[in-house]
């Protein structure tokens, strides 16, 4: 029998799941298709959420730090994020010189409740669910979440197969999307919050704590985590680009993909919970790097769609294994008493690393072309591997000494 808050956040994620992929996941074809958005601005679809998230997540941390109770904070943040949906519909009736740019200002809005709600909810389930259950737990509420997002996103590209050039079909998206955002907050709202009373010292020096970059493990994964992040994410606007410039995906075509990805994934989430269990989740990232820099490299090998998408099965594998295991090596590196902090510094990090990196992959494609972009993106997530295995190399040394003391 699973607890009553475990059950709850995977409804929760059900519903929020749902809402982005209604939405989210077309945000790249309806800029282009519908839009006319220029290679730089589809590449800001990427980098500037993370933008307004690094600026954000200081104040945010400031609020949550202070909060006895984040609960309705945190489900009010989200309603916020949500309800901006109903601007994008609005878009297409602004002179359409000025499309794109409102379609980005709007996003990137959404970031700023999405900001709170985001770090809100790291902190929040991770004092709901115990620490020798998060492994299994989130092994499968992501298996879960990812069969949902799947059904979702296949139902989408069979209902608009032919709405690619559409407006109107896009708005139904984001409308129907909004309303998965009510029941995300009506989720949120029912799970049962353990109150934390804090003192008005705790309070009031709730703005930072420095000693954490004293912790070796923790500093080790901001690392090698964010190396990782960097080469990942400078390939994402590359990703849609060349899916919808070169390949000339439909709407049905971009589902399929997703769908190809997340079954792999709905697959694999067991397994790469099983595999850190045994030997680590550091050393398993080692594995998952490797895997996702092949990638690029044969993303641009074909424009053929049934290719396209065995591609996207084979990069579901090594997704999987990105999801679960970094949140999880997240927890793990971070000091109990100062996870806050620490989940708070990752993001600032993490956002100012998620706006520069696509912003150099589009700069990469104008300069050198979508192939060689590609393979540089490759060299870099392999780099990143290898210091994954630094870190694995680095802890394992001190595990030996600790043993022999």
């Amino acid at each position: 029998m699973r607890a009553y808050n475990e059950k709850i956040s995977i409804y929760h994620g059900m519903v929020s799941t749902i809402a982005v992929n209604l939405a989210s996941n077309f945000f790249p074809i309806f800029a282009i298709s519908i839009l006319g958005a220029t290679n730089y601005e589809v590449g800001f679809i990427s980098s500037l959420p993370p933008l307004v998230a690094l600026i954000m997540t200081i104040p945010a941390a400031i609020l949550l730090n202070r909060l006895e109770a984040q609960k309705k904070t945190v489900a009010m943040s989200v309603l916020g994020a949500r309800a901006l949906f109903l601007l994008l519909i609005g878009v297409i009736f602004i002179p359409s010189a000025y499309q794109a740019w409102a379609f980005l200002i709007i996003i990137a809005l959404m970031n700023v409740p999405g900001t709170i709600s985001n770090i809100g909810w790291q902190t929040l389930i991770s004092g709901m669910i115990k620490e020798d259950r998060r492994g299994a737990f989130f092994s499968d509420r992501n298996r879960l979440l990812t069969i949902v997002g799947m059904i979702t996103t296949l139902i989408i590209g069979i209902v608009m197969k032919k709405q690619t050039d559409n407006a109107t079909a896009y708005q139904g998206l984001f409308f129907l999307a909004f309303v998965f955002g009510l029941l995300e907050v009506f989720f949120l709202m029912k799970h049962k919050e353990t109150v934390q009373p804090k003192s008005k010292k705790e309070q009031k020096n709730a703005l930072m704590d420095w000693s954490i970059f004293k912790d070796q493990g923790y500093k080790w994964f901001l690392i090698t985590a964010l190396c990782f992040n960097f080469s990942w994410q400078m390939a994402w606007g590359l990703f849609n680009i060349y899916n919808v410039r070169y390949a000339h995906a439909t709407i049905l075509w971009i589902s399929i993909f997703s769908v190809a990805n997340q079954l792999v994934q709905i697959f694999t989430f067991p397994l790469w919970k099983k595999w850190a269990e045994q030997k680590s989740n550091t050393l398993m990232l080692v594995w998952v790097a490797a895997g996702m820099a092949t990638a690029p490299f044969l993303t641009v090998l074909s424009t053929n769609l049934v290719y396209l998408t065995l591609v996207q099965m084979q990069s579901g594998f090594f997704v999987s294994g990105t999801t679960l295991l970094l949140f999880n090596l997240l927890l793990e590196q971070s000091p109990k008493e100062k996870r806050t902090y620490c989940i708070t510094t990752y993001n600032v990090l993490l956002s100012f690393v998620a706006f520069i990196a696509p912003q150099i992959g589009i700069w990469l494609l104008e300069v050198t072309g979508i192939q060689k972009a590609m393979g540089i993106s490759s060299i870099l997530r392999f780099i990143s591997a290898l210091v994954f295995l630094l870190m694995y190399i680095r802890f394992m040394k001190n595990k030996i000494q600790l043993g022999k003391l």
